[in-house]
């Protein structure tokens, strides 16, 4: 059986995940882990733990969602695997972070790339791909079937959903999404996303602006 914990990093607010199965096996989704201290609260959870990494995951490539990604590599040496049509957008940050005031340390590149469909194991426990840009050209989710959880990136929040101005985003795609591929699921699922308090399918329906 799969669990979550949630750690709030950076001056974005982004929500990094690490989802654990009962053997220990853990796997360490979105790191945007910015500062000292900010690293050592996630290394000393999976230490205390007893959890062993096995997987860094992203949902997309923005650098928010990745600033942690050479850290997690120094320290459990994983390389990061996402769809790879977010593969530009990672190439990206470097001619821009140093405008917006990052200190950027260069993520290493996949040697795995995650297909748009499919599931990937942690332990005995499966996540399952569903792929929803719009937000980002390759946005991928991590279904939790089992226990009835998304990890949701920045595709669907409390009462909003992913900016698509950015490059490779798609306004009318991402609502396409997020109707076709995400309200399929039961309401009980509960939504972690990349920012902001987790929610629920079932209140995203009847709530969110974008679809009520």
């Amino acid at each position: 059986m799969l669990k979550l914990k949630a750690f709030i990093n950076n001056p974005y607010q982004e929500n990094t995940y690490v989802v654990y199965d009962d053997n220990s096996d853990c796997a360490i989704i979105d790191p945007g882990m910015y500062t000292a201290s900010e690293q050592n609260v996630v290394v000393n959870f999976i230490k205390d733990n007893k959890l062993k990494p096995v997987l860094l995951l992203n949902t997309h490539c923005h650098i928010d969602h990745v600033l942690g990604n050479k850290f997690v590599f120094d320290q459990y040496g994983l390389k990061p695997q996402f769809n790879k049509g977010e593969l530009g957008v990672l190439e990206s940050i470097p001619g821009y972070a140093p405008q917006m005031g990052f200190r950027y340390e260069l993520s290493p590149m996949p040697d795995t790339f995650l297909p748009e469909t499919g599931s990937i194991n942690i332990g005995k426990s499966q996540l399952e791909l569903i792929f929803a840009p719009g937000h980002s050209p390759a946005h991928l989710c991590f279904y939790a079937r089992d226990e009835n959880f998304l990890v949701g990136g920045d595709v669907l929040f409390k009462g909003s959903i992913g900016r698509s101005d950015l490059p490779g985003g798609d306004f009318k795609q991402l609502l396409n999404n997020i109707q076709q591929k995400l309200f399929v699921l039961p309401d009980e699922c509960t939504v972690y996303p990349g920012h902001g308090p987790e929610t629920t399918i079932g209140y995203e329906k009847l709530h969110n602006p974008f679809f009520t």
